[in-house]
C-alpha cells in the first residue's frame, strides 16, 4: 500500500497509532513521522567518513531497540534514515553541489539535463557505511518478521 501523505502528520503520535502507518516505498515519509522523526534525526549525518560511521551506528542501535520493543514502525523509520544517509551521501559523492539536475528555464519542460559527475571519493565512502547498515536492517530477520506482520495487520485491502 502506498504511503499516505494526507494524514495530519503534525497531530499524530505514530507510536499510540501504528495502524496509521504505511512503508511506502523507500524513504517516504522519513521525515514526517513523529515521534520518530524527532528521535532518529539529531543523529542522522554523513559529511565524513567517521561522522558517517557514528551516525549510521548510533541510528543502527535505535533500530534494534525498536525491535526489542516489538515497535516496528520505530525500526522502519530509523531503515529509512540509515538508507536515506546512503542515498543523501551517494548524491553529493556524484554531484558535489548536492543537485543531480540543471535548472532550466524553460517553462512546461519535462526534461532534465542532468549535470556531469563531480565524484567525492570522501562521500563515497560515507555512503558505502551507511549502504552496509542499510543491508543489515533491511535484511534483519525480526524486522522481516515485523513488515510481515504490520502489513498482514494494517496494509491489507
Amino acid at each position: 500500500m502506498a504511503f499516505d501523505y494526507s494524514l495530519a502528520f503534525t497531530k499524530i503520535d505514530f507510536r499510540q497509532h501504528p495502524e496509521l502507518y504505511r512503508v511506502g516505498k523507500g524513504e517516504q515519509g522519513v521525515l514526517l513521522v513523529e515521534p520518530y522523526k524527532s528521535e532518529i534525526l539529531p543523529y542522522w549525518r554523513f559529511k565524513t567518513p567517521e561522522i558517517a560511521r557514528e551516525s549510521s551506528e548510533k541510528i543502527y542501535q535505535l533500530f534494534l531497540g525498536y525491535l526489542e520493543q516489538e515497535d516496528f514502525v520505530g525500526a522502519d523509520m530509523a531503515r529509512k534514515f540509515i538508507q536515506m544517509g546512503y542515498t543523501r551521501s551517494r548524491r553529493y559523492a556524484n554531484h558535489k553541489s548536492g543537485r543531480k539536475y540543471k535548472q532550466t528555464s524553460k517553462e512546461g519542460s519535462s526534461e532534465k539535463e542532468i549535470l556531469p559527475f563531480d565524484v567525492d571519493p570522501i562521500k563515497a565512502e560515507s555512503a558505502a557505511i551507511f549502504k552496509t547498515k542499510w543491508v543489515e536492517a533491511k535484511t534483519n530477520p525480526k524486522y522481516l518478521q515485523l513488515l510481515a506482520k504490520h502489513k498482514q495487520m494494517y496494509e491489507t485491502c
